[in-house]
C-alpha cells in the first residue's frame, strides 16, 4: 500500500495565486507514487478566494477546503490544516509561490531516507527590503540567545512533518502560537533543504511590518521566559551597583572624612538610597515573575516528554 501525503496551504486574499499554486502542485503530484489530498485553509479572505477554491473543488475531489468564519491568522490556519490532515506526512506550503512546489521531490526523498521533519531554509529572497532583512537578522540573534529551543535562521513554514510529528503537534493547546517554534520544540529527526525564494507574482504579502513585529513579540513570549525574568535580573544589577556605591560613599565620607574631597551632597546620597530601593522592588518583581513562569508552563500544557517509538512493549511481564 502506497503512502499518502497531505498538502496544507493557508490562504488569505490569494485569489490570483490559488490556480497557480494548484497547477504547480498537480504537476509535481502527478509524477510521484503517493496518494494525496490538498487542503486549502481559507483564513477569512475578503477577495474572491472562496470562489476560486470552489472551482478547484468541482474539478478535483482531492481538493479539500477549510473555511474560517473570519481572519484568525496564518499560525491558526496552519494549525487547522495539521489538525485535519489524514496523510502519512503533511507538507506546509504558502499560496504565493515563494515556496517552489518542485522542491517537494526533495522533501519526500529526505522523508523516505528517515527524516521525520524536513525544513525549507530560505537562502535568498528577491522581495525582502532592507528593513525586513535587518529585522530578521536581529530577531534570530535575540531568539537564539534567550530561548532554550534553537531556531535555524531563515527557516520557513515550508516543511514536511511525518505522521508521528503531526500526532504530537496536535497535543499542543496554546492559542498564541508560533507553529515553527512548536515544531522545533518537538525535536525529532530533521533535515534541511536550502532554496532561493522567487519574487511574489501576484498581490502583496499579508505580513506587514506591524504584523511581523507582533509575531516576533509572540515568539519571544512563547519560546522564552527571559522577558518575564528581565525585571529580576535588572533589579539585581541595580541593587548591586547602588549598594556598592552607597558603601563606598559611607566609607569615604563618614569613616575617612572625605580625604579626596568628593563632597557627596545629601540629595546625591538620597538618590543612591532610592536607586537601591528600586533595585529591591525589581528583585521582588523578578521573584513574582518566577511564579508566573511556573503558571505559564502549566497553562501552556505542553507534553512533558515526547516518544518517537516504543520497542518490545508487546512482551508480557
Amino acid at each position: 500500500m502506497s503512502k499518502s501525503i497531505s498538502i496544507i496551504i493557508p490562504v488569505y486574499n490569494e485569489e490570483k495565486n490559488i490556480p497557480l499554486i494548484y497547477d504547480g502542485l498537480k504537476r509535481v503530484l502527478q509524477r510521484i507514487n503517493y496518494e494525496h489530498e490538498i487542503i486549502y485553509v481559507n483564513d477569512g479572505s475578503q477577495d474572491n478566494s472562496d470562489a476560486e477554491l470552489l472551482k478547484l473543488r468541482l474539478v478535483d475531489d482531492k481538493v479539500k477546503i477549510i473555511e474560517f468564519s473570519r481572519n484568525f491568522g496564518k499560525e491558526i490556519a496552519t494549525t487547522a490544516g495539521i489538525n485535519n490532515c489524514q496523510g502519512d506526512a503533511c507538507i506546509l506550503i504558502d499560496a504565493d509561490l515563494q515556496h517552489p512546489p518542485e522542491l517537494i521531490y526533495e522533501f519526500l526523498a529526505k522523508w523516505k531516507q528517515g527524516a521525520e521533519i524536513v525544513i525549507g531554509v530560505r537562502e535568498k529572497t528577491n522581495s525582502e527590503n532592507l528593513i525586513k532583512k535587518i529585522g530578521s537578522f536581529c530577531f534570530y540573534k535575540i531568539i537564539n540567545r534567550i530561548s532554550a529551543t534553537k531556531i535555524i535562521p531563515c527557516a520557513t513554514d515550508f516543511r514536511l512533518l511525518d505522521k508521528i510529528v503531526i500526532t504530537e503537534f496536535n497535543k499542543f493547546t496554546e492559542k498564541n502560537r508560533i507553529t515553527r517554534g512548536l515544531i522545533d520544540w518537538l525535536g525529532f529527526k530533521r533535515e534541511y533543504i536550502y532554496f532561493n525564494s522567487p519574487k511574489r507574482i501576484n498581490g502583496k504579502a499579508s505580513y506587514g511590518f506591524l504584523k511581523l513585529c507582533k509575531l516576533a513579540l509572540n515568539s519571544f513570549i512563547s519560546m522564552s521566559l527571559f522577558p518575564l525574568k528581565f525585571a529580576g535580573y535588572l533589579g539585581i544589577l541595580i541593587t548591586l551597583g547602588a549598594g556598592l556605591l552607597g558603601l563606598f560613599i559611607f566609607i569615604e565620607k563618614y569613616i575617612f572624612n572625605d580625604p579626596w574631597g568628593l563632597a557627596f551632597s545629601g540629595p546625591a546620597i538620597l538618590a543612591i538610597i532610592t536607586l537601591f530601593l528600586v533595585g529591591i522592588i525589581l528583585i521582588c518583581l523578578g521573584l513574582i515573575a518566577l511564579y508566573i513562569a511556573n503558571i505559564h508552563g502549566e497553562v501552556a500544557n505542553r507534553p512533558i516528554y515526547v516518544i518517537r517509538n516504543k520497542k518490545n512493549f508487546d512482551q508480557v511481564i
